[in-house]
């Protein structure tokens, strides 16, 4: 296994869609196990493979609590089939580092897709871990959690985002 750049925005690829994967084979298995380790390495609850430089349709999410039954939670081609109520929740992303801001999603989704083995997978879910799995898919489809944001912060992340940049240069 090998750890992966995690791309920061504004990074071309995270405003990629991700294709989908016909065949989950050994190239993706290898991937989503990259993945993983990039993922706890960072530290962080969960990850898109765009996040990585590769746009394709893999999530993975690890609530990383001991009251959490579902562990690793690896997803190839994921789907919102369903989804219930609203929740604003602070988020925060390892493609927008240490910028975190409430952001309004849907409180209960289920979501299909498929696991490492190709085989098919649905979960329901609500609190964090719908959060979190709302949070990777809008990074298959090229969203960022600050897009989700009013305009007013938005603007003002932008602003911040841009100081922020010109001082790493120097």
């Amino acid at each position: 296994m090998a750890l992966l750049e995690i791309r920061v925005y504004p990074d071309k690829v995270l405003r990629e869609k991700a294709r989908p994967i016909d065949t989950v084979d050994r190239s993706v298995r290898r991937l989503i196990n990259n993945m993983a380790e990039t993922m706890y390495d960072a530290p962080g609850i969960g990850l898109a493979a765009n996040q990585v430089g590769e746009a394709l349709r893999v999530i993975l999410v690890d609530l990383q609590r001991e009251d959490d039954d579902h562990g690793l939670i690896t997803l190839v081609n994921p789907e919102i089939v369903k989804a219930e109520g609203e929740v604003v929740w602070e988020e925060g992303c390892l493609s927008v580092p240490d910028y975190f801001s409430p952001v309004k999603r849907f409180e209960t989704v289920t979501v299909r897709g498929r696991d490492p083995d190709g085989n098919p997978r649905e979960i329901h879910a609500s609190g964090l871990l719908a959060v979190a799995l709302q949070h990777e898919i809008d990074h298959l489809e090229g969203r960022l959690f600050i897009d989700l944001l009013n305009p007013i912060k938005r603007d003002m992340f932008k602003r911040r985002w841009k100081k922020r940049l010109k001082e790493a240069q120097g």
